[in-house]
């Protein structure tokens, strides 16, 4: 029988992105609330952001925690790609008064979930049929853009940690060669995160305006240029959101032909979601399905929108759980389920 609460205490997760932290407290296996999202910014260093999330709750012992976080993980030093907070892990356990501080990359975590993900979770963008023993790819675009990959190994998952977003822009068509070229005036090595990312939005509108020989106004946010994208007010933020998506369809592509990943293709991150009704019908689907002599194959790869909030601290859970679990003395339990997140605060932004 899985214990209604933890017998030392909640845990503490967290979901670090380059804008936002996101916090929440496992009280027992499957039980995730007091859920709330601080902004990075607002924080010199990671561990006062910690502080501060705690400080609003009630006075606890917190004993574990386990932090996903959007950058590679090697080692005890942590130095965030797309923010500027770096950390020891040994560190930050101590003066937090933690007896386990576990970080792991945060598309690691997300990958690490994504069995656990229902239909209510998901939304599936076109066709194709996901193989239950599939190798499943994992693709996202917030302040960065994330990859990871999920393999079964004898009867288990097994997450594969990546900085795929980091390859090569690969672009597709002469107006992406002109958003490249466009780019390569002012960063020599151009990757596939420079673009396809909250911040590249910003960078392909930019491009576009550039390459028709336009005047636009620069102070438009990533927010605001999908805000009039979808509104349909403004042209140019249309074009710039089509071309997004379908560069999206590119990175997808090339991610599910090399992981022959035939257990679909799925799609996190804090931009896409947010995007709607529109994202069907945008240029990814098709996009994805243009794969030359591999056209027949990616057109069978489901390709699916995590809908749920905060899924990435779902897996992070998990991973915890098994390092707890092998510390521990042997015994006989259930396995555990993966918990569901109850929301109550989310101010995230792009």
């Amino acid at each position: 029988m899985v214990p209604d609460s933890y017998a030392d205490g909640p845990r503490l997760l967290a979901d670090i992105g380059g804008t936002n932290a996101r916090f929440a407290l496992e009280q027992g296996a499957g039980r995730v609330g007091d859920a709330h999202t601080l902004a990075c910014a607002d924080y010199a260093h990671f561990d006062d952001a910690v502080r501060a999330y705690l400080n609003r709750l009630p006075a606890r012992r917190v004993r574990h925690a386990v932090i996903a976080i959007a950058n590679p993980v090697d080692g005890d030093a942590v130095r965030m790609t797309n923010h500027h907070w770096a950390f020891s892990i040994s560190a930050s356990r101590a003066a937090l008064g933690l007896d386990t501080l576990l970080v792991v990359n945060d598309f690691a975590a997300l990958a690490m979930a994504l069995p656990a993900l229902g239909p209510a979770d998901l939304q599936q963008i076109g066709g194709g049929q996901a193989l239950a023993a599939g190798v499943i790819g994992l693709v996202g675009a917030g302040t960065g853009l994330g990859v990871a990959g999920l393999v079964p190994v004898d009867g288990r998952w097994v997450a594969v940690q990546s900085e795929g977003g980091h390859v090569a822009f690969s672009p597709f068509d002469e107006r992406e060669v002109a958003v490249l070229q466009h780019c390569w005036q002012r960063y020599e090595h151009v990757s596939a995160e420079r673009i396809v990312s909250g911040p590249g939005i910003v960078l392909i509108r930019e491009a576009l305006a550039a390459h028709r020989g336009l005047r636009v106004d620069a102070s438009l946010s990533t927010a605001d240029i999908v805000e009039r994208a979808l509104a349909g007010s403004d042209p140019l933020c249309r074009e710039t959101l089509d071309c997004f998506c379908g560069m999206l369809g590119t990175v997808a592509a090339n991610l599910a032909v090399t992981l022959c990943a035939r257990g679909g293709l799925y799609i996190g991150g804090g931009v896409v979601p947010r995007l709607g009704a529109y994202f069907a019908g945008s240029p990814f689907r098709a996009r994805f399905e243009n794969k030359g002599r591999f056209s027949a194959f990616t057109s069978q790869i489901p390709t699916l929108v995590i809908t749920a909030p905060y899924p990435a601290m779902l897996g992070a859970a998990a991973i915890l759980s098994e390092h707890l679990a092998d510390l521990a003395p042997p015994r006989a339990v259930a396995p555990l389920p993966l918990p569901i997140l109850e929301t109550e605060n989310d101010h995230a932004r792009f």
